[in-house]
């Protein structure tokens, strides 16, 4: 029954009250203070290791992950885990490597390190493409997806659940970085506490439905009727392939999707640059940890979906359908819907916290990129610290009306939102992130070299995307990088893969630009790098190998 009892409505308000509160709490106070922009923007020195970790784990899990992930659980299987648990070794390598070259140089957004490290116009350019990003692709289908699974669980009309749920995140996010921080702690217990209840519950109704009960049962069951959705590498012959394409998954494409996500990402670097080396690291290895088990609370559950759906149990068939089709973004709120009250309520708490605490997060990356890098350097060059942060709040206001009014015209193709998301957001990050690392460690790439990567990457992903529509790129494709599309007989290459060729095309590019232009001397600017700032604190060291013996022994037990 899609509707909330008076149970539910109470520990969703309980929830409710604890985070707004504390957010206006903190806003009202702050607006007594003297705050600076790094201070609104940064919460700068403020944040400690486990509110970093929170916050980075907060604004990533959303209803990209709570639904979209949920629904390629029940489409593809275990296998859609590569993204979280590869994140967790990603994480490690960002706190090692990427991380320490920020705060170095004392980067405070990317657009900055642009700006730095190249010129002017790649800064520029890259800032204006970053907001059209994140308003047009990702605020959008943040509230989008999280107000279908919303008004799915409560029976509110979608209008409404985004009205609610952009508010929540306006009075969340106008508090600054501080107030997102902290309240994440808050929104992730929820999170974490409300998913391991659906994934108790997704289990125990597997466990159920075959005359047994319990967790431990439950998973057996699903192991024993759905082996193919414990598979972690997908053969050519499996047919979500082009989605998860083999062994590619650990070798290639998946770690540009990664590095450019957690390590060249505003959204998600601008938890850690406020604060100093050693607690940011701890942050982001936290993180990792948590990482490491997103895969219980957002995919198990999916998959339990699956089986529940084919094995015919109860309302599931009709339950899983819009407009008469099924529709695997359904699992989830089909799941909770299924909670008895008062837990319902609790994970419905959860899902809004994750979909609130990344519309904070990604409000405050657009307010920041817009206030630092546009406004200030071409608007009102002599802004003052009160203006700068008045403009920011108004960016946050702005920026939710537009992500509002844009959702319901956003359009999802039936891959589901998260592979949706994945694949069209991976027409840009082969060049973003061969301009970074190129950047980062490399002292000869050029600004031009630069513009290269950022325009040609995205250029050479339409080829690659478009082309085998009317040119058979067999010839051309290794056969383990491609399959055959069913309805043209020509070559179709994995969106995962097409990343892989297009970021190898930008490196090259990149060289040969940067190379040319040295011999007529050209003299970039590069950043202060020193090779001592990657050696990391032997807690952080032990750490990072609890968590890649972790991996290690789950990608061996699901291979």
């Amino acid at each position: 029954m899609n509707t909330l009892d008076t149970k539910d409505y109470i520990v969703f308000l309980i929830y409710f009250v604890i985070v707004a509160g504390y957010g206006l709490w903190i806003y009202n106070r702050k607006k007594a203070e003297s705050m600076g922009s790094k201070d609104y923007f940064l919460a700068e020195g403020s944040l400690t290791w486990w509110a970093i970790g929170a916050s980075l784990i907060a604004s990533n899990i959303s209803a990209e992950q709570f639904v979209g992930m949920s629904g390629s659980g029940f489409q593809i299987g275990l296998a859609i885990s590569a993204y979280e648990w590869m994140a967790a070794l990603t994480l490690i390598i960002v706190a090692v490597f990427f991380i320490p070259v920020y705060l170095k140089n004392k980067i405070f957004t990317m657009p900055q390190f642009l700006h730095q490290r190249y010129n002017g116009t790649v800064a520029m350019v890259m800032a204006i493409f970053w907001l059209l990003l994140y308003v047009v692709v990702n605020l959008t289908s943040i509230l989008y997806l999280g107000a279908i699974a919303v008004s799915a669980i409560s029976g509110i009309s979608l209008t409404v659940c985004m009205y609610f749920l952009a508010f929540f995140a306006i009075i969340i996010t106008l508090g600054g970085m501080k107030v997102i921080g902290y309240t994440d702690v808050i929104q992730v217990f929820f999170l974490i506490l409300g998913g391991l209840a659906t994934t108790y519950l997704a289990l125990n109704l597997v466990a159920e439905h075959y005359g047994s009960s319990g967790v431990i049962s439950g998973f057996s069951h699903m192991m024993d009727k759905a082996p193919e959705h414990f598979e972690m590498i997908l053969h050519q012959d499996n047919e979500n392939f082009l989605d998860l394409p083999g062994l590619t998954v650990l070798l290639g494409g998946l770690w540009i999707v990664n590095l450019n996500y957690w390590g060249c990402n505003q959204y998600i670097v601008q938890r850690a640059l406020g604060a100093d080396l050693k607690t940011a690291r701890e942050g982001i290895l936290f993180a990792a940890f948590l990482k490491l088990l997103m895969p219980v609370i957002v995919v198990l559950p999916g998959i339990a979906a699956y089986i529940l759906y084919k094995e015919g149990s109860g309302t599931f068939p009709t339950d899983m359908t819009m407009n008469g089709e099924l529709n695997q973004d359904r699992a989830y709120p089909v799941l909770l819907n299924l909670l008895p009250a008062g837990l319902k309520g609790l994970s419905f708490a959860a899902l809004t916290a994750a979909v609130v605490a990344s519309l904070a997060g990604k409000a405050n990356s657009i307010a920041t990129i817009f206030t630092l890098d546009i406004y200030k350097k071409v608007f009102n060059t002599g802004a003052s610290e009160k203006k700068l942060v008045n403009v920011g709040k108004l960016s946050v206001i702005v920026s939710m009306i537009l992500g509002v009014i844009i959702a319901p015209h956003l359009g999802i193709d039936k891959k589901g939102g998260f592979q949706y998301i994945q694949e069209y957001t991976g027409f840009v990050s082969p060049g973003i992130f061969a301009m970074f690392i190129l950047g980062f460690f490399w002292k000869k790439a050029t600004s031009n070299a630069a513009l290269f990567a950022t325009v040609g990457g995205f250029l050479f992903s339409l080829v690659f995307k478009f082309m085998p529509e009317w040119v058979d790129l067999s010839f051309l494709i290794p056969s383990g990088f491609a399959v055959k599309s069913a309805a043209s007989g020509l070559v179709e290459i994995p969106f995962l893969d097409r990343m892989g060729f297009v970021f190898v095309i930008c490196m090259v590019g990149m060289y040969l630009i940067s190379m040319y232009e040295s011999r007529h001397g050209v003299k970039p600017v590069s950043l202060e790098v020193d090779t001592k700032m990657f050696k990391a604190h032997p807690a952080f060291i032990a750490g990072s190998i609890i968590v890649i013996g972790i991996l290690t022994a789950l990608y061996t037990i699901f291979w």
